[in-house]
């Protein structure tokens, strides 16, 4: 039988069920998804142990930003693995669509997010003592956003690579420029206007805003609900585009 094209919900769920199972078995996979988050931020704490106002400054936003590179990293990985051992070929030789296999992992994935992203953000607020004026849920909100967007790129950057070694040198060429440019090592009206310009256009310097309006309001600002619109919005539109040129195989 071939795939069928349209969105199936039990599709979806049995792949995501799946891949939840696979990761179960895999503790290393899930060490590095819940673990290394909170460990990069509880040595951050500490590298500013003298300046705590320098980890509120840049806590927040790397809140967001280790969800998403440790997301990319498994999620790219995990997909060509797939790939590669032939599991994907025969899955799709089932009735089972590309889009039920991407939304299948999203949601698996989805769910391990969850679960890094309020670790994390428990972690920061309540033991590390990140200096939130805003709501600790928003930090939330935005550390999931950002970790459903690092899912979002693994998925896509995986139909590219032919071997797991060259799906981790995406790394430089997708994340590194977003990391620069995002606004954390300086604000983006300050670049030169080239790479402003640029900035604008990454989906990391609107999580870096919305942490940032976080950050800095009590309430919940016009500039937040856009900044955190424009990043679902972009991990949307990369799976779909990741559905339409996942391959079977790797040649």
């Amino acid at each position: 039988m071939t795939a069928t094209s349209a969105l199936s919900l039990p599709r979806t769920t049995a792949t995501a069920a799946r891949v939840l199972r696979q990761l179960r078995h895999d503790p290393r996979t899930i060490a590095l998804m819940l673990l290394v988050p909170c460990v990069m931020l509880f040595l951050l704490r500490y590298v500013f142990d003298g300046s705590a106002r320098t980890f509120d400054t840049i806590g927040a936003s790397l809140l967001g930003i280790f969800p998403l590179i440790t997301m990319f990293l498994v999620t790219s990985i995990a997909t060509l693995r797939e790939r590669t051992s032939g599991t994907l070929e025969r899955l799709l030789a089932m009735p089972l669509g590309k889009g039920d296999l991407i939304a299948g992992y999203a949601l698996a994935f989805g769910a391990v997010a969850v679960v890094q992203s309020a670790l994390a953000t428990g972690l920061a607020v309540w033991f590390l003592d990140l200096d939130v004026i805003g709501s600790p849920w928003l930090l939330l909100l935005v550390a999931l956003l950002d970790a459903l967007l690092g899912t979002a790129l693994g998925l896509f950057v995986s139909a590219f690579a032919a071997s797991e070694f060259q799906a981790v040198q995406f790394m430089p060429a997708v994340i590194f420029p977003q990391l620069l440019l995002c606004g954390l090592f300086t604000p983006r009206d300050a670049m030169h206007p080239v790479l402003e310009t640029i900035s604008d256009v990454l989906p990391m310097s609107y999580a870096v805003d919305a942490m940032n309006e976080v950050l800095h309001h009590a309430d919940l600002t016009t500039a937040f609900a856009r900044d955190i619109t424009i990043v679902a919005a972009c991990a949307l539109v990369v799976l779909i585009v990741g559905a339409a040129t996942l391959k079977r195989r790797t040649a």
